[in-house]
């Protein structure tokens, strides 16, 4: 029994992983094809999911519009287009009537394609602003005033020599107002030096602190981040719950999506500086774990992880490597500058090594779940 329940519960999970993916995939994929027919291009497909399509219907504008075997993205075929990735179908193109041509991605301006390419990601930010600010203007916020209120073994703060009581105001001069904004400053900086201000009985204090990294393994595999070891004064006068007029949510929405773009390119920077370590890559399975977990806290948990993965997925797409569409905009770039596109050869050699790096971090990431998850089966199994 305890097995179906188990099953149940995968395919429940699966099923709204793949819904809040698909939701995420679908609008950053009409980006591209509502700014596409805005600038006049013909679209002959729009497919959710790769692979063997399992259902598909053609609109009067002649597009086809298919759903597909894999799930984990998508992607919108233009007219004058070899494949998904938007390479150019020369001899196709070569064919047609003048009319025609004038209706494909290469007939269009360099800044034409650039909006066209941008409107995907910038599609995806859009979703979660829409879904945060509506989410923030519901539920509010938690605030929880920046009070020590004690501190673990091993303080690297109280050894510093900050004390119970203490208000901290700015950590290397970032301003403080909620205790919430303390972890996000400090979970990334174990090692380094950190100037920590505080008031304490009407005067401004700095105090030299270290955070040293934890590493702890979780349901998502090894957690490592930096610690200062404080807790806050969780006292009536200190927690309290604030709600927010739209506007006021407009702007804690805002403030989210800077936190998520800084911490992604932040890690990324140290992983590719080797402060970071590539088991910390999530793929599907993982992602499809914290799907589930926000499930458990209703419907505002699945928004807030719908709102994190689309401008993940967003930011992802606008890194400058071929066949994403920050590539894209890179080619564009350069052919503003020269006058005229990059050759076939540079394009070619740069979508192969491109989709050669994209292949190999989607294999590490699913590698790192397998492990993980294959790990924890094996240890279980064991017992």
């Amino acid at each position: 029994m305890a097995v179906l329940s188990g099953i149940a519960s995968i395919v429940v999970y699966g099923a709204l992983y793949v819904l809040v993916l698909g939701i995420v995939i679908v609008v950053h994929e009409l980006g591209h094809f509502l700014v596409g027919r805005w600038c006049g291009v013909r679209i002959e497909t729009f497919s959710l999911g790769f692979g063997p399509e399992l259902a598909h219907w053609i609109d009067g504008c002649g597009t086809r519009w298919r759903v597909a075997a894999i799930p984990l993205g998508g992607y919108v075929k233009f007219a004058g287009d070899l494949n998904a990735a938007s390479v150019a179908d020369d001899e196709a193109i070569a064919t047609m009537t003048p009319e025609e041509r004038a209706g494909t991605l290469q007939a269009k301006s360099v800044g034409q394609r650039s909006a066209i390419v941008a409107a995907g990601p910038i599609a995806n930010f859009l979703l979660a602003l829409v879904v945060l600010t509506g989410l923030y203007s519901v539920v509010g916020k938690v605030e929880l005033a920046p009070i020590v209120g004690g501190f673990v073994e091993n303080s690297p703060a109280e050894a510093a020599g900050i004390k119970v009581g203490d208000r901290i105001v700015a950590i290397d001069g970032s301003g403080i107002d909620s205790f919430l904004q303390i972890p996000p400053l400090v979970m990334n900086r174990a090692g380094e030096h950190l100037v920590i201000s505080v008031e304490r009985a009407g005067s401004k204090l700095d105090f030299d602190v270290v955070p040293r990294l934890e590493q702890k393994e979780t349901d998502l595999g090894m957690q490592r981040r930096g610690l200062i070891g404080i807790s806050p004064d969780t006292s009536p006068s200190t927690d309290h719950h604030v709600d927010l007029n739209p506007l006021q949510a407009f702007g804690e929405a805002c403030g989210t999506i800077k936190f998520i773009v800084t911490q992604t390119l932040g890690f990324f920077g140290r992983l590719f500086s080797g402060h970071e370590y590539v088991d910390q890559l999530s793929g599907v399975g993982r992602m499809a774990h914290v799907v589930a977990e926000s499930a458990q806290l209703g419907v505002s948990g699945v928004l807030g992880t719908l709102a994190f993965i689309s401008v993940s997925i967003g930011l992802l797409n606008l890194f400058p490597i071929p066949v994403l569409d920050g590539g894209h905009l890179v080619f564009y770039f350069f052919e503003a500058i020269r006058g005229r596109p990059l050759s076939e050869r540079v394009q070619d050699v740069g979508l192969r090594i491109g989709l050669t790096f994209v292949l190999a971090l989607m294999l590490v990431a699913n590698g790192n779940d397998l492990i993980h998850y294959g790990g924890r089966w094996l240890s279980n199994w064991v017992r």
